[in-house]
């Protein structure tokens, strides 16, 4: 018998270590997720700001927020355990670390591009010392709303809204970043530089979700397995029919689906299910999914537009009103025993007083963290400075708050032309005896001479602007007909039709900049005619956004290593 017992106890510990472990991802997911959803100018801060704010909060923790929130059952805060030195239950340690650390991580993307990294630094420690674990011990030390029956399962808003709560308030003191509103206080959309890394960071934090719900049975002997394999379930299917939800609202709204918005509603979903996950039905889960895709869309937009508050990644709607929203939800689809032995619901028959509790339960932990988080931030704002000066906005954080020139350095769109279908080009193979003839698309038909060959020959220089996707076939046709030689731009652009009205998370561009290239060659030798018609033989489609070619008269070109001019310096060069 002892061993069995030892055994399950074993379980129960790997249990948790396992669900802290998954926990801890979440720091990449949320990372990835703020990243995408912001411009890269300020990547690296991001990406910095989730990696300290873990690392900062863990030693906190340790030091005096885990005894704040588990040291007592006394109702309003637990005691002063330095260094947790009456504690050694490391398995319970590590995993409300994490969980704490999920909570601090959230403000982070609604002030991002333009907080102070010296003043994040500060009040996210703030929030693991002592805003975190108050309410924590409050719901799940033994205070006075776990004494009431508050029920926060894995917490919808113990982490999520207290996260949601200080991101709200945190960004409105703030203000929002630089071009967000115009004069009359219309909303600009600011694109976020990747959905990629927005995607990659969603499925992330869903992937880990299921040990940050699942694993909070804390154990899996005896009871707790059947009740973790529902919780898996009910989390599963919140977030799916969530993500659905919010397709076909978008979809409906925007005429098209918005994939960052959508990938909200994945997140909305969890976080509103995080509450009553071991007591829900699947139904329930479901229906608590549907209502979180609507909270979270009219959420953000109510945020983003109606209060002008600045959320780049719509933290206050995903976390802070869906958990809260989640929570309420728990007292109308309680169904399974969580330990009163009856079904509290009110769609089940148990009346209104739970439900009572847990609205009682949201609206102090709203007004904790709304005056606590408001004291912090002003502080902050009036000694060292909360919000990062104008020309570090604008620039960037990373090359201000951290020498960081670029997150990017090595990424950009380079011509292939030295390694053009795995063949390695040398100068020596740069030039024809005479042009290529090439078809036209469109009926225009230039002559050119078959050579031209002379110091005081012409120079031209085409610029042409076309879309990205028909890169690779303008590179080949240029090749065909002898130049190789060319300067490749990623650039943003439309023409007078300003673009396709487009939605970016509930905001209407009304110019929309759209991804292009722009190919610069400099010839001579080639006449330029054979280039233009190259050039439009391979972008031709006869639609709207087809590109432009600019031709321009080349005074001069000098080549800086021999002094060459005219003619002779466009010889022997990969690229101008």
């Amino acid at each position: 018998m002892e061993e069995l017992t030892a055994l399950a106890s074993s379980l129960d510990t790997t249990w948790i270590l396992i669900g802290a472990a998954l926990v801890f991802f979440m720091q990449a997911g949320f990372a990835m997720v703020e990243t995408g959803l912001t411009r890269a100018k300020n990547a690296g801060n991001i990406i910095m700001k989730n990696l300290m704010d873990f690392s900062i909060g863990t030693p906190i923790y340790w030091f005096i927020g885990f005894g704040i929130m588990f040291g007592s059952t006394s109702p309003l805060i637990g005691k002063i355990d330095l260094f947790c030195m009456s504690t050694d239950d490391f398995a319970t340690m590590i995993f409300q670390t994490v969980f704490c650390a999920t909570s601090a991580t959230i403000v982070s993307g609604a002030m991002a591009e333009r907080t102070k990294f010296s003043a994040y630094c500060i009040y996210s420690a703030l929030i693991s010392l002592f805003v975190y674990p108050v309410s924590g011990h409050w719901i799940w030390g033994g205070g006075w709303l776990a004494e009431l029956g508050f029920h926060d399962f894995a917490g919808s808003t113990a982490v999520h809204m207290v996260g949601g709560v200080a991101a709200f308030i945190g960004a409105a003191i703030l203000g929002p970043r630089i071009g967000k509103y115009d004069k009359n206080g219309k909303p600009n959309a600011i694109l976020g530089h990747s959905m990629t890394l927005a995607a990659l960071g969603v499925f992330i934090l869903w992937f880990c979700w299921f040990g940050f719900n699942g694993c909070s049975t804390l154990g899996m002997s005896g009871e707790s397995a059947a009740s973790a394999a529902r919780i898996f379930y009910t989390t599963n299917l919140a977030a799916a029919v969530a993500t659905v939800t919010v397709m076909v609202i978008t979809w409906i709204r925007y005429k098209k689906p918005d994939v960052s918005m959508t990938l909200n509603g994945s997140l909305a979903g969890l976080v509103a299910i995080t509450a009553g996950c071991d007591t829900v039905t699947p139904a329930g889960a479901a229906i608590i999914g549907i209502v979180a895709g609507f909270a979270v869309v009219f959420g953000i937009e109510f945020v983003d537009q109606k209060l002008k508050v600045d959320d780049p990644v719509g933290a206050v709607g995903v976390h802070g009103i869906c958990g809260a929203l989640g929570t309420l939800l728990t007292g109308l689809f309680a169904f399974y025993d969580f330990g009163g032995g009856e079904k509290l619901g009110v769609f089940y028959g148990g009346g209104f007083h739970f439900m009572s509790i847990q609205l009682l339960g949201v609206a102090s932990v709203i007004a904790w963290v709304a005056v606590t988080m408001t004291i912090i931030f002003t502080v902050l704002k009036k000694t060292i400075g909360l919000r990062a000066s104008v020309a570090e906005e604008v620039d960037g954080l990373d090359i201000h708050e951290h020498g960081l020139a670029s997150a990017y350095a090595d990424f950009a769109l380079v011509s292939s032309i030295n390694n053009f279908g795995g063949a390695q080009y040398t100068p020596a193979q740069s030039l024809p005896e005479k042009p290529v003839a090439v078809d036209d698309a469109v009926p225009v038909q230039v002559k050119t001479p078959d050579t031209t060959v002379a110091s005081d020959t012409n120079i031209t220089k085409i610029t042409i602007v076309a879309k990205q996707s028909k890169f690779d076939d303008l590179k080949e046709t240029l090749n065909a007909i002898g130049v190789t030689g060319m300067t490749v731009t990623n650039v943003l652009g439309c023409g007078t039709q300003k673009g396709k009205a487009e939605y970016y998370r509930g905001v209407q561009m009304d110019l929309n900049l759209l991804p292009k290239i722009q190919v610069d060659v400099v010839v001579s030798k080639v006449a330029p005619a054979a280039v233009i018609n190259a050039a439009k033989k391979a972008l031709y489609t006869g639609h709207i956004g087809d590109g432009k070619i600019f031709v321009y008269n080349v005074s001069n070109v000098i080549k800086v290593r021999t002094g060459e001019e005219g003619y002779d310096a466009l010889q022997g060069d990969d690229f101008f």
